[in-house]
């Protein structure tokens, strides 16, 4: 409870005292004036006749009071005649049709009555902060932005789904275009592909280039623990767009509230059902020719629900994939276009960063750009690129290293020179860039730079060469210092090996256990055969694993000459790797 509520409640608790003791004040008063004198009626005539008398109060009882010029009441007879009042007044003697009143009577009635308008006030004002707060927890904040910098050119590569929403740009800026053709547009587009590939980017891009207000939310902020929020939320974003006439709404990360519906068997989903439910109703309830587009963002479309997906809902679903060689040239030119850079080949960027997406091309030019301002120069250039390269993937490097023992240095010197022998002999089209065993921040005792080839697809042979590759760093550690000394260096290593055979056998169809089976879809038939699928797996690695020391022994001359250079050098480039080869 914050000050400001505390400090409420001490003056209801107050102001309740404070009306129970004039309560009893008035009881007890009460209690005591039923004992007040009497007189007959006739002695109260003598008091009228000799002018005693100085008021008299009338009321509807039996009983009438009466006050002498002294200041004594006493009570007598009512005579409830008609012209009672008449001959009082007559007699000089006031008369008055309400009860008369004390200090000690006054006093207690006033203070009962302030107590208890004041607790009625401090109610009202409640109640109506507690119905603020209750309004303010459905309420959206969210405001369209108007007059969107991006368009098509801030865009870079994607040329594929830059094409897909070029009709529905033309449509926000002529939709009775479309409906002299009969046409429906979309009234929602999905967007999806992995992290970081420009989906944001491009719905701005959208919005920009058809001159409309632009609406952004992320479907958690729809997510509430009261049931009946979310729903509150989406009308009113649909209510905001429509008083534009034309807009672009997107819903970034909508599987937070898109997800398959069940129906309730989790319990505690009832409020992203409503959520999505309202969702569904606004999106159909809309009208062709309104204008409004809806964009949504996911990096999993398998889990959405298929209602969101049927035509008439979000029927065009547009991949946006990572960038290709050209379309990583066409980035990097775009974010280094207003940098000053010297000497930098994009093109030999571009075939560095294979599998990099959108984001990440840009985090590694921003890393570049601020090692070259940390250092004061005056270019960005190829030594600030290859840096914020090994930044981006492995972290910095540490610069205390003193404390590393010999030894260590020569377990990781020969754990990385069984990556880098294994990547020569079974990936010669994979490009060995760089090998160090000077640790980084993110927890890397050295690390192996190998750049993969652009593919369309990986095939059994080179996933199994890929695995091979994880398990020569174990395997030159075994070789070299025997089975009992073997390190943890290997643990992100067997992380993704792991993540690689149990995708070959349970979803590519390369296993023999379930064969061209998909686990993940005979999940929904409860088959669990884990036992069968992980010793298919373990085999796999093992008979990978023996041919990989089979490999290494037969080149352990090639893996001490680079472990040598390395703990000397502690990083060979390329250009090194080449020269030792050629030795």
């Amino acid at each position: 409870m914050d000050k400001k509520n505390k400090k409420n409640s001490k003056y209801m608790y107050i102001s309740i005292f404070i009306a129970i003791l004039s309560l009893i004040m008035l009881i007890v008063f009460n209690f005591n004036n039923k004992s007040s004198a009497y007189k007959l009626y006739v002695d109260f005539l003598k008091d009228i006749q000799s002018k005693s008398v100085s008021t008299v109060y009338i009321t509807n009882t039996p009983k009438i009071k009466v006050k002498m010029n002294d200041g004594n009441i006493y009570e007598t007879d009512n005579p409830r005649t008609n012209n009672f009042k008449e001959e009082l007044l007559k007699q000089g003697v006031k008369v008055s049709e309400n009860l008369p009143l004390s200090a000690k009577e006054t006093i207690p009635t006033i203070l009962l009555s302030a107590s208890l308008v004041f607790m009625a006030v401090m109610a009202i004002k409640s109640s109506g902060i507690s119905s603020k707060r209750l309004k303010g927890v459905d309420n959206l904040d969210v405001t369209a932005v108007s007059n969107v910098t991006y368009n098509f050119d801030s865009v870079a590569g994607n040329e594929e789904a830059k094409e897909s929403v070029k009709d529905i740009v033309d449509f926000l800026k002529n939709p009775e275009k479309y409906s002299a053709y009969g046409a429906r547009m979309p009234k929602g587009i999905m967007f999806y592909g992995e992290p970081g590939t420009g989906k944001t980017l491009l719905a701005k891009a959208v919005a920009g280039e058809a001159n409309v207000p632009f609406y952004a939310i992320s479907g958690s902020d729809f997510v509430q623990v009261y049931v009946g929020v979310g729903a509150s939320r989406v009308r009113q974003l649909f209510k905001k767009a429509r008083n534009h006439g034309k807009a672009v709404i997107f819903i970034d990360e909508i599987d937070a509230i898109g997800k398959k519906r069940d129906g309730g068997k989790t319990g505690g989903s009832d409020e992203k059902d409503q959520t999505l439910n309202a969702l569904l109703t606004e999106m159909s309830g809309f009208n062709e020719k309104e204008g409004i587009i809806v964009i949504a963002a996911t990096n999993r479309l398998d889990v959405l629900d298929p209602a969101l997906l049927r035509p008439g809902r979000f029927d065009r679903h547009i991949e946006i994939t990572l960038p290709d060689l050209a379309a990583r040239e066409k980035i990097l030119a775009l974010h280094l276009k207003n940098k000053p850079t010297m000497d930098i080949n994009i093109h030999d960027w571009a075939q560095k960063t294979s599998y990099f997406s959108g984001a990440k091309l840009e985090s590694l030019v921003n890393e570049a750009a601020i090692l070259a301002a940390k250092e004061d120069s005056k270019f960005i250039d190829n030594t600030h690129m290859d840096k914020a390269y090994s930044i981006v993937l492995a972290g910095y490097e540490k610069i205390e290293r003193n404390h590393i023992k010999d030894k260590d240095k020569k377990i990781t010197a020969y754990h990385e020179a069984g990556h880098a022998l294994l990547t020569l002999k079974v990936l010669p089209d994979d490009k060995l860039s760089k090998v160090t065993i000077i640790p980084t921040s993110k927890g890397a005792g050295g690390y192996t730079l190998s750049i993969p080839e652009d593919k369309l697809y990986q095939n059994k042979d080179y996933l199994k060469k890929r695995i091979m590759v994880l398990l020569a760093g174990r395997a030159a550690e075994e070789i070299i210092f025997g089975k009992e000394y073997i390190t943890t260096g290997a643990y992100n290593d067997f992380q993704q090996t792991t993540r690689i055979v149990s995708s070959m056998v349970t979803q590519y169809g390369m296993g023999e256990t379930i064969g061209l089976l998909n686990l993940e879809e005979l999940s929904h038939l409860n088959y669990s055969n884990t036992e069968d699928i992980i010793k298919e797996c373990k085999e796999t690695l093992d008979s990978l694993y023996e041919e990989v020391k089979s490999i290494i022994l037969k080149d352990k001359i090639l893996l001490d000459k680079i472990a040598e250079n390395l703990i000397q050098k502690e990083t060979l480039l390329e250009k090194d790797i080449k020269e030792l080869i050629a030795a």
